[in-house]
């Protein structure tokens, strides 16, 4: 497989791979959704917070309330019963699934696209994570989900992965004929919607991250919800020191059902103070991206020689990547490269414009803690344990084969919330100038 070029080329148009002009010679802006959009009310925010001395959540010199503030209006903002500002995502996974009783001798499935976190979380909790493939979504595939259940499934994390939502109405299907819990992993989808509702408010508990990548960020964060307020008063206390609180603050001991173990995932007043900002500012981040992208995908859906990743909802997609499929492994690699030599990057700290392969821990075959069964402890926890005996689940590339076909065959790019019409029109050109002006053959 090589790019030919076409007799009706013209000189100037000559691949920058080649040796022609590249479109740009300017990084794109890097992929940072909700920090292209600070500005002035962060600062003053963040000032207000430090000016009361009071940076801690329960009690200070002049509490500001801004975690409780934060969680009220994340809560409302998402129409969700219950909200948990947490320390960062992964914080909001292990609280999430403690709340959920997840421990050794179950097994939860999670998709073959995710973040490392995801494993991460269940493996912590003595659990054994169980691999499901993917569809056209690039989520869950419902059909796969059922084939993974064993008698040891307790439950399945549907993750909305690069910005667009997972078949979320037929995976819930698929959990209530089966008995089993659905947590929505919304890290990096926060304002993302499926029929006008919003993710992380379909399954028993949703969580959302508000690290530097996200939507919306304080740099590090994240948020555990729930309409359950059996679950909501079992993650509160296991998001603090293991007991629920008073309206004081205060723990409360006198309830053994809430008598927990806390992971000290707290939130400071200081990064909530960012996040209420950044939350009102969500709505026009997300449309921003949302504009870039499908003006894009307008301009890609001419091109027979690639298939755009399939939306669930095209309107609940916040819009943050844009993912493109190609027939086989030598032409999504030919024309990244080619798109690359044209432009289509950022600067070198950041990483977009990727085959799918490159996409580091996002892919379960990339994740040697995972593939090689490691643990932290010498008795091989939780892979050893005598409550996982029977757990067969294989990590090993192969694993989910749909899921691998797509990964070495779709190149990701990151749409930043910043792009200008210039920008937007380059990654254009650079498409149609690898796609129309050359042969793939």
């Amino acid at each position: 497989m090589k790019l030919t070029q076409d007799n009706s080329t013209t000189i100037d148009e000559k691949l920058a791979i080649d040796g022609g002009k590249p479109v740009r010679t300017e990084p794109l802006p890097l992929e940072f959704p909700g920090v292209h959009h600070m500005d002035e009310e962060e600062i003053e925010a963040a000032l207000r917070v430090l000016k009361s001395r009071s940076p801690f959540r329960y009690y200070g010199i002049d509490l500001q309330g801004e975690v409780e503030a934060f969680e009220s209006e994340f809560a409302s903002f998402l129409g969700v019963a219950h909200a948990i500002a947490v320390s960062s995502g992964t914080g909001a996974l292990h609280t999430a699934l403690s709340a959920l009783g997840v421990g050794p001798g179950q097994e939860v499935i999670v998709p073959a696209y995710m973040w490392v976190s995801i494993v991460a979380a269940v493996v912590n909790l003595g659990a054994i994570p169980v691999l499901a493939d993917i569809d056209a979504t690039f989520c869950l595939d419902p059909a796969a989900v059922q084939k993974s259940i064993t008698p040891r499934t307790t439950g399945i994390i549907a993750v909305h992965m690069s910005g667009a939502p997972a078949n979320i109405t037929e995976l819930l299907k698929v959990a209530r004929e089966r008995g089993l819990f659905l947590l929505e992993d919304c890290a990096q989808c926060a304002g993302g919607s499926v029929n006008g509702k919003k993710v992380g408010t379909f399954g028993d508990m949703g969580i959302f991250s508000f690290q530097m990548n996200k939507n919306m960020t304080s740099g590090e964060g994240g948020a555990v919800v729930t309409n359950d307020a059996r679950l909501y008063d079992r993650a509160f206390a296991c998001h603090d020191l293991g007991y629920a609180r008073d309206d004081n603050g205060r723990t409360v001991f006198d309830n053994l059902a809430l008598c927990l173990w806390g992971r000290g995932y707290r939130i400071d007043e200081l990064r909530a103070s960012i996040l209420r900002v950044q939350l009102r500012k969500l709505p026009r981040i997300i449309a921003a991206m949302h504009s870039s992208k499908y003006r894009i995908r307008k301009a890609l859906e001419e091109f027979p020689q690639l298939r755009l990743r399939k939306i669930v909802d095209p309107q609940g997609d916040t819009g943050c990547f844009l993912i493109s499929t190609f027939d086989t492994p030598e032409v999504a690699n030919q024309v990244n490269q080619a798109l690359r030599a044209e432009g289509i990057v950022t600067s070198s700290q950041g990483l977009n414009n990727v085959v799918m392969t490159s996409w580091g821990l996002h892919v379960y075959f990339n994740i040697p803690s995972l593939v090689n069964k490691t643990s932290v402890d010498e008795k091989g926890s939780p892979w050893r344990l005598a409550e996982n005996q029977g757990s067969t689940a294989s990590y090993h590339k192969g694993t989910c084969p749909v899921a691998d076909s797509l990964f070495e065959r779709s190149i990701l790019l990151a749409i930043p919330s910043c792009l200008t019409k210039r920008d937007e029109e380059d990654i254009v050109h650079a498409f149609r100038k690898v796609l129309s002006r050359y042969d793939i053959s």
